[in-house]
């Protein structure tokens, strides 16, 4: 059985300014903010970069940087029968490091974001799920920008072939024990924070199933 999530996990798209141009409506509120101008000075296939000039909650002047995501950041913990989960490992560009996380990828806004990391997962991974337990969002850096997180418990696998992007060369599977998994999101083993969130949602949810 395929749970989907609600229906409001597809309503992502944000309208942003076009890149070269300055929004010169002054007094925009921004919630206790506001906002006199905004530029964007750098936009790519993946991110948008705004410099926003603003007055503070207490009226004083000041600058704000935000960067303005064009996918929507998905994962799932793949679970498999005999109680183990797949991690997929990678080099990460922006940090110089090797990661262990869940299967994870970009989604486009412009379609179901379940149907976005049923492809990931089997794009990683080779595998394919029946059985979609919606997660929850989570916000990844609030501060300085609005990428959005989506997580799932996938159930009910198979395996097949899997279809690696040229960026996920180096890309390696592993199984390992779920509550293993779970330990070394809790002790910092694991860091990245899909992954932490995604496994200890998904032990919050086993947990409450098997006291149903």
């Amino acid at each position: 059985m395929s749970q989907t999530p609600s229906d409001d996990t597809t309503s992502f798209v944000v309208q942003v300014p076009v890149e070269g141009r300055e929004d010169s409506v002054e007094g925009v509120k921004v919630g206790p903010w506001t906002r006199k101008s905004s530029a964007v000075p750098y936009t790519n296939p993946w991110i948008q970069v705004e410099h926003h000039e603003v007055l503070d909650p207490n009226g004083r002047s000041g600058v704000y940087g935000v960067v303005r995501f064009k996918h929507l950041a998905l994962g799932c913990v793949p679970l498999h029968d005999d109680g183990t989960v797949t991690l997929v490992g990678q080099h990460r560009y922006p940090l110089d490091e090797w990661s262990w996380e869940i299967p994870e990828g970009g989604g486009r806004k412009t379609h179901d974001p379940l149907d976005e990391i049923r492809r990931e997962l089997r794009e990683e991974t080779g595998l394919s799920a029946t059985e979609w337990i919606p997660l929850g969002k989570l916000n990844m850096s609030n501060s300085v920008s609005d990428e959005i997180a989506m997580v799932w418990l996938a159930r009910g696998l198979t395996e097949g072939g899997s279809e690696l992007e040229s960026s996920e060369g180096d890309l390696k599977v592993k199984r390992i024990p779920f509550a293993e998994a779970v330990e070394m999101a809790i002790d910092g083993r694991l860091s990245d924070s899909i992954t932490v969130v995604g496994l200890l949602r998904a032990w919050h949810w086993l947990q409450k199933q098997a006291k149903a």
